[in-house]
């Protein structure tokens, strides 16, 4: 026996699920609200010049349609501020109600002074502290923008770039932490006048007359770990709502495991109020792609629902026939489609649970802990198709029409438990 036995100590289990929310201030931006107990709001951000009604307009009502609740459009010279109230116009004219936010860099003080009619069309004001003017000029025209948005009454998000960093602040840092007796590592102070940048920003905006709930803050990195940090900070310092997002993420894969590596640490934590998943997108892949990555990653984690989810085995040596594969994307594609329908006669929807299996090892279990779930043949099986509904077996499906049944059950069953005569009874 051991003369020293190991203490008999059990860590506690960890806690189940995210963090309670941050307690942050609530900033309205149009018809949606984001911080304090809201829910965390998906945006995006177009690629089209914005001096391009048609197109802008275009792409704005795809991201919409995508679920993106808020629109970022550049503004960065007079065609496109010119054309921003003709864009609103439009979308209103389709039934898009969506905050259109007007994205600022250099020469935001000279556009929305000589368009008012963009000054007051926007939703929101984004200013990047680190390009807002340089030199004796940078606070003359940073307090322009904010009495711009006093003016409007409009809210701000003050977004801070490892990009485009205030290199005056960061000189002046660097400088101070030389005569610390234990100076910092470089990229300490680096995410220190990222933070400051935002912060000071913030409570420059303030002491100018803007409400302290009309600010957004953000501080984009486009590495991981700097992220989490950066954010674990600023959270830490203010209580203001704060937008993610990992910026320059990437293109493809890359991206969206970069952007949900970042975010999903900390969203877990309970911090961040709005997030933007900054694709770069793959040639001739739809700009939609980051709105989908966005919502995915909030229902994944529990956070909130956006369309029904769709639980699917990968594959192995037992499922050799490919039909389960295509079975799951129909299935997909048709929920993701039926949703703008089924969110306004169909509410509560988005909550529905589905699966696709591909053989018997795990199929019957985990279409029994959906909502609805289907079990198909794997190699060597009986070529049937067992439907289980609520957890009981409902029904088997044979043949060659099998997808198209089993859309069928899925339609039938959403109109059963969330259709008006549901929601009635």
């Amino acid at each position: 026996m051991s003369a020293h036995p190991l203490p008999c100590q059990i860590d506690p289990l960890p806690r189940f699920g995210p963090a309670p929310r941050r307690a942050t201030r609530q900033v309205r931006i149009g018809g949606i609200l984001v911080g304090g107990d809201a829910p965390i709001v998906v945006q995006s951000m177009t690629n089209t010049d914005t001096a391009d009604v048609a197109g802008t307009t275009k792409q704005v009502a795809e991201l919409w349609r995508a679920g993106s609740e808020l629109v970022r459009v550049t503004v960065n010279n007079p065609e496109s501020a010119a054309a921003v109230p003709r864009i609103v116009e439009r979308l209103a004219m389709m039934g898009i109600d969506v905050p259109v936010i007007g994205d600022f860099h250099y020469n935001g003080h000279q556009l929305l002074a000589n368009e008012p009619a963009c000054a007051q069309a926007l939703a929101k004001y984004r200013i990047n502290p680190g390009n807002v003017g340089f030199g004796k000029k940078r606070d003359t025209q940073f307090a322009q923008l904010i009495e711009f948005a006093m003016q409007y009454d409009k809210p701000v998000r003050i977004g801070a770039n490892w990009g485009s960093l205030d290199q005056a602040l960061a000189t002046r840092l660097m400088d101070e932490n030389h005569l610390r007796p234990e100076p910092w590592e470089a990229a300490r102070v680096l995410r220190e006048a990222l933070i400051r940048s935002a912060l000071d920003s913030a409570q420059r905006a303030v002491e100018l007359g803007l409400p302290a709930d009309r600010i957004v803050l953000s501080c984009k990195v486009s590495g991981v770990q700097e992220l989490v940090a950066v954010y674990r900070d600023l959270a830490a310092r203010s209580d203001f709502a704060l937008h993610l997002g990992l910026t320059e993420a990437g293109i493809g894969s890359k991206g969206i495991v970069a952007s949900s590596a970042a975010l999903a640490v900390l969203l877990q934590e309970g911090i961040g109020d709005t997030i933007r998943i900054s694709l770069t997108p793959e040639p001739g892949a739809p700009r939609t792609t980051e709105v989908v990555v966005a919502q995915e990653l909030l229902q994944t984690m529990g956070l909130r629902a956006f369309t029904p989810m769709v639980t699917a085995c990968p594959g192995c040596g037992r499922t050799t026939s490919e039909f389960f594969q295509e079975l799951a994307q129909i299935v997909q594609e048709h929920v993701r489609a039926k949703m703008p329908e089924w969110k306004i006669s169909h509410p509560g929807a988005e909550n529905l649970t589905l699966a696709v299996m591909g053989c018997v090892v795990n199929g019957p279990g985990e279409s029994r802990h959906a909502d609805i779930g289907i079990s198909l043949p794997g190699t060597g099986e009986t070529p049937a198709a067992p439907v289980f509904i609520d957890g009981e077996k409902s029904v088997t499906l044979r043949g060659d029409n099998i997808a198209l049944d089993f859309v069928a059950l899925i339609d039938g069953y959403v109109e059963r438990r969330y259709g008006r005569a549901a929601a009635a009874s």
